[in-house]
């Protein structure tokens, strides 16, 4: 559906893409955390978090009519860059649970708090369905 750019001679990322080309209807996924659709947080662990906040983003792509395979670009912001990489195996384990083997181009950032003082990570996407 969409092209990975991915330039010769470097090293193939692993988990997501270097860059995404891609025509069609634009989505635009604001900042999902890790609470349920009645904003109520179900769990304090991480890898949960994450797999919650990733089905967020799947059901708002769903309700555009698009699935995890039209995602072009992931930001992803945590609260906790140890948390995070001391989690990897679980978060790449729900990541190919809710989203599949489709890796956008993707940021991950550490930040100091979110908005909601449970939440451990937000993230934001972007996708594109294809005309």
């Amino acid at each position: 559906m969409h092209d990975i750019l991915q330039p010769e001679g470097w090293a193939k990322p692993i988990g997501y893409s270097n860059g995404v080309a891609a025509r069609g209807r634009q989505i635009y996924v604001g900042g999902q955390i890790g609470w349920n659709g009645q904003c109520e947080f179900e769990t304090d662990d991480f890898v949960e978090q994450v797999r919650q906040t990733l089905k967020n983003v799947v059901a708002i792509l769903s309700a555009a009519g698009a699935g995890p395979e039209h995602i072009t670009t992931m930001t992803w912001y945590f609260t906790s860059k140890s948390e995070y990489l001391g989690n990897l195996k679980g978060i790449g384990q729900a990541y190919r649970e809710v989203v599949g083997r489709n890796y956008p181009a993707m940021a991950a950032m550490q930040v100091v708090a979110l908005i909601e003082d449970r939440a451990k990570i937000e993230i934001q996407a972007i996708a594109v369905v294809p005309e």
